[in-house]
């Protein structure tokens, strides 16, 4: 069964929502970057989860329950909040962990929203570049409220990308040391930012050509991916079919340099 089409009275109160939970999250990020806080480490020793995560997640969640108590909500520190409702909140309240840990201001609050099965809104915002990034389904992409749109790059040769890496070794064809060492050869520019949502904004707003990774969250991407394709851009996984939150291996580009780069991340070069 397909998505049914939220009233536009509906839409425009579940965007008010989101702008204002992830303001809210953002503005908690304000309060702890470059101040003591404490840090712990979740899966491995650089996996790390900070107050400030916590705190964000808080505030984000406080925002969405005083008007919809009965939405589903899937988050990073959290995990599953399940309901029986249609609607679901993916929530990070801190892309970037790391960064933040370490003072790097490349970092961000990402929530996507999901009705019966789709992402139809999307907003990031990093509060410390001052860029808040949004998309409606079949409305566009903007930043700061701005129209934004992906790169005209023709072809992977003339391409900038952006990549991440795992926490954790992935011994493997394909993975990503050997992806990243076969760009690196070519002398293909290829940056490391460490946010995914961050990584997928700047493709929608045409700072790089493409983003790939191998191992990503739902939380990750849901907001990045509807911004990204919402600004012309094509997200797929790595066998070209469209993207999924629920999957691991994402593809993001201007569309020009997709089928190229969904090739060379298979080893076809």
């Amino acid at each position: 069964m397909g998505r049914k089409k939220i009233p536009a009275y509906l839409c425009q109160m579940l965007k008010a929502t989101l702008l204002k939970a992830t303001y809210a999250g953002g503005k908690i990020l304000q309060q702890y970057f470059n101040g003591a806080f404490e840090i712990s480490s979740k899966s491995t020793i650089n996996d790390l989860v900070t107050e400030a995560d916590k705190g964000a997640e808080t505030a984000i969640f406080s925002v969405i329950r005083e008007t919809y108590p009965d939405h589903f909500i899937l988050s990073e520190e959290s995990g599953e909040i399940a309901t029986t409702s249609n609607v679901k909140w993916i929530i990070d309240p801190l892309d970037g962990t790391v960064n933040f840990a370490h003072g790097i201001p490349i970092c961000c609050v990402s929530i996507g929203v999901e009705q019966d099965g789709e992402i139809i809104m999307g907003a990031v915002y990093n509060p410390f570049m001052n860029e808040f990034f949004f998309a409606e389904k079949g409305k566009g992409a903007t930043l700061n409220d701005k129209p934004i749109h992906v790169s005209k790059k023709p072809s992977l040769a003339s391409a900038c990308l952006v990549t991440g890496f795992p926490y954790q070794w992935e011994d493997s064809a394909n993975n990503p040391i050997q992806v990243f060492e076969h760009f690196i050869k070519q002398g293909l520019p290829v940056r490391r930012l460490g946010s995914a949502a961050i990584d997928l904004c700047w493709v929608a707003c045409g700072r790089f050509d493409g983003f790939y990774e191998h191992s990503l969250n739902a939380w990750d991407a849901a907001a990045g991916f509807i911004i990204v394709e919402e600004a012309g851009g094509k997200v797929t996984d790595f066998t070209g079919t469209r993207y999924s939150p629920y999957q691991k291996k994402l593809i993001a580009t201007n569309g020009n340099i997709h089928a190229s780069l969904v090739d060379a991340v298979n080893g076809k070069y």
